[in-house]
């Protein structure tokens, strides 16, 4: 476990970084994206740095397109990639919630829910008939492809969507639809996602995420377990490469805490503390069949990974129960339950985890 001086210290390198905009790109002079600025931001928040992390969702609410989106890529205030990421747009709401139930500000969620009501209506426009959502659009209108990672990543934001929702008091009965039709489709229907089971994220993600828990999430960890995990260095990103990463590594941390297996977690947290700086930054990755580190990178988002593993793992927060789906005030909104036939294929699932 890391003490609260070292978390301390990751979250000081994580500020570091901050534009006076209030962005956090990946390193300094980087290009910042909104989901990793998010995360940042809620790595600031689980370490009590409330003021740089408003500033964050300040950010947010300025550069938010009339769309309800983000650009995917910027650089100094200079739009780089204007694709719009459903995933990148979505994870706002997981961030909003997250730093209300540490702060408890009222007029912060009362600023932030339009962003996030705007934000999660233009991402379901991407949504399929069967539930899966595309994963991007572009001059050209929506992309074809939808990804399991990032579709299980809008599974945890729609449910943060909701609670913020229910918070202040604006009921969303279209956003309970598209969540149960999405959790359904992670769950029964794989062929509705491109293949990308090379890389890691496509293994732990739904798990992350929270469509898939209890036994359905220990058996899906365990199968792939051998192509992922290296000993005492980490998870790999791809898993016919010799790189591990650690970002990887910590959200499959909390992926294990979400399955209650917080040995294995700790475990893994201990792993990739070989990639720590002396001023609490993370290395990127570590390609462990030449001893190098790369990228040559020390991210923000990496850093912002270990506060979050480190934040659940202790257990003593407001924010540590989040990718559990526990956080106070209560446990995560589930959705509506569908049956099989609504999509014409004979499995039922229930809105409930498993």
């Amino acid at each position: 476990m890391l003490s609260a001086a070292e978390v301390d210290a990751t979250a000081r390198a994580i500020a570091r970084a901050q534009e006076p905009s209030g962005a956090i790109p990946w390193f300094p002079g980087g290009h910042t994206d909104p989901w990793d600025h998010v995360e940042s931001a809620m790595a600031l928040t689980a370490a009590g740095r409330y003021d740089e992390a408003a500033a964050a969702y300040a950010w947010c609410r300025r550069t938010q397109r009339a769309d309800g989106s983000w650009p995917a890529k910027v650089v100094g205030g200079r739009v780089e990639d204007a694709v719009t990421d459903t995933n990148f747009c979505a994870y706002v709401a997981v961030g909003v919630w997250h730093h209300l139930i540490a702060t408890g500000d009222e007029e912060f969620a009362a600023a932030m829910w339009p962003v996030v009501r705007a934000a999660v209506d233009l991402v379901l426009d991407g949504q399929r008939e069967r539930g899966e959502l595309v994963w991007a659009r572009g001059p050209a209108g929506w992309a074809d492809e939808a990804l399991l990672s990032g579709c299980s990543s809008i599974h945890q934001s729609l449910r943060c969507a909701l609670a913020l929702a229910e918070y202040v008091e604006r009921p969303q009965p279209d956003w309970e639809v598209a969540l149960g039709r999405l959790v359904h489709t992670l769950r029964a229907h794989p062929e509705a996602f491109a293949d990308k089971d090379r890389y890691s994220m496509d293994w732990y993600y739904p798990v992350l995420g929270g469509a898939v828990r209890g036994r359905s999430g220990l058996d899906r960890i365990h199968r792939r377990w051998p192509d992922f995990v290296v000993d005492g260095l980490g998870v790999r990103c791809v898993a016919d490469r010799p790189w591990v990463t650690g970002a990887e590594t910590c959200e499959l941390v909390l992926s294990l805490d979400a399955l209650g297996r917080r040995g294995p977690a700790r475990e893994m947290l201990a792993a990739m503390q070989h990639l720590r700086e002396s001023d609490g930054s993370y290395w990127t990755g570590y390609v462990y069949a030449d001893g190098k580190r790369w990228p040559e990178e020390r991210t923000t988002w990496t850093g912002a990974a270990v506060v979050l593993a480190a934040d659940a793992l202790a257990g003593t927060s407001a924010t540590s129960g989040i990718f559990r789906g526990d956080a106070p005030p209560a446990a995560l909104p589930a959705g509506l339950p569908v049956g099989g036939s609504d999509c014409g294929c004979d499995a039922y699932v229930t809105g409930v985890p498993g």
